[in-house]
């Protein structure tokens, strides 16, 4: 198989991963939407912040496992113990290094989400929990499938980003509606 017969295929591992994540996070978002009760109409928007603040603790608690992750690496290697110093990386801080970077991208993006989501959506109180139920699952296959290749993490990529790119667009419609 030459390069771009190489190239092709993953690309297709790539996309049905992602096609995958879209499905289950649509299906979890579509069960929650639809299980949701009725909100509390009694509840600030502080009390509502608060909530998807002490949910989002699983959020970030993959945030800060990733910076240790890297930090434990650095510790363990002779080579990679001086950091940003250091002249070169080896392949494993490089890719903790790159699984940090993801990440924290996708915490960033998934903690304003679900903020957004707290604010403007009387289901925040079942949404939430389950966004960061598929963000945790997304993460947990995003870095096991890491080093396997994009087609390996793409699922993982997909459940972390797509639902929070979803519950934004909704969110930001609703909160303009």
């Amino acid at each position: 198989m030459d390069d771009h017969e190489d190239f092709r295929a993953e690309q297709r591992g790539v996309a049905r991963g992602a096609g995958i994540a879209a499905l289950v996070g649509a299906a979890a978002l579509s069960l929650a939407f639809g299980l949701a009760g009725p909100a509390n109409p009694a509840a600030s928007a502080g009390e509502r912040v608060a909530f998807a603040l002490r949910v989002d603790v699983l959020v970030v608690a993959w945030f800060a496992a990733a910076i240790a992750n890297v930090a434990r690496l650095r510790f363990a290697s002779p080579a990679d113990i001086g950091a940003g110093t250091a002249s070169t990386s080896g392949p494993r801080v490089r890719i903790a290094r790159a699984l940090l970077a993801n990440t924290g991208e996708q915490a960033a993006l998934a903690v304003f989400a679900h903020l957004l989501v707290a604010v403007t959506l009387d289901a925040y109180a079942v949404l939430v929990p389950v966004l960061a139920a598929l963000f945790c699952a997304g993460r947990l296959l995003f870095w096991l499938g890491y080093e396997r290749g994009a087609a390996a993490r793409a699922i993982g990529f997909g459940l972390t980003f797509y639902p929070s790119l979803a519950v934004l667009i909704i969110a930001a419609v609703a909160g303009l509606s």
